[in-house]
């Protein structure tokens, strides 16, 4: 699917779906009803992603005070924002995904899912990373196989015309 392709789907027909579960919601349950669970989702996700927040803050800086990189901490981070961004949207497909996001053993499924589909990606050259660094726009690092000469775009680093930079004596 092109990215034109997601962007209408994300931004036309879930809206789309949501608005139509919820009339149909309303005609079945009654207006109140209907209300009154946007309204409980809305505040119960608040709180939910609040706390949940805080839990994923505070163990981003106990791996920071270990000397660990937080990475893991960090994708919870990400997933628990997004969650609740879904969560104070109305309607019931953003709040399935964003309860998901916010409960652990979901949301590191989901996680799960999407690093294997984001690796697939850049094996199949389907997702290319794109950085700056030393050699300006386009050069590649920190990933296997992706080192500096190895495309057309990336050449080499050359010290007698590129800038390089050595640490002082002292």
């Amino acid at each position: 699917m092109t990215v034109l392709g997601r962007m209408a789907l994300l931004f036309i027909v879930v809206p789309l779906v949501e608005l139509i579960l919820l009339v149909r919601l309303g005609q079945v349950f009654g207006l109140w009803p209907t209300l009154g669970l946007v309204v409980f989702t809305g505040l119960t996700g608040a709180a939910m992603a609040r706390a949940e927040g805080l839990r994923v803050l505070f163990r981003f800086q106990s791996e920071l005070a270990a000397g660990r990189l937080p990475g893991q901490a960090l994708l919870d981070g990400i997933s628990v924002l997004i969650g609740g961004a879904f969560l104070l949207t109305p309607g019931i497909l953003t709040d399935l995904a964003g309860f998901a996001l916010l409960l652990p053993f979901t949301r590191h499924w989901i996680q799960r899912r999407v690093r294997r589909r984001l690796e697939r990606g850049l094996e199949e050259g389907a997702i290319r990373v794109v950085t700056m660094g030393p050699g300006g726009f386009g050069w590649s690092g920190g990933f296997a196989g992706m080192g500096g000469g190895e495309r057309p775009f990336d050449p080499p680093l050359d010290p007698t015309k590129d800038i390089v930079v050595e640490p002082k004596d002292g």
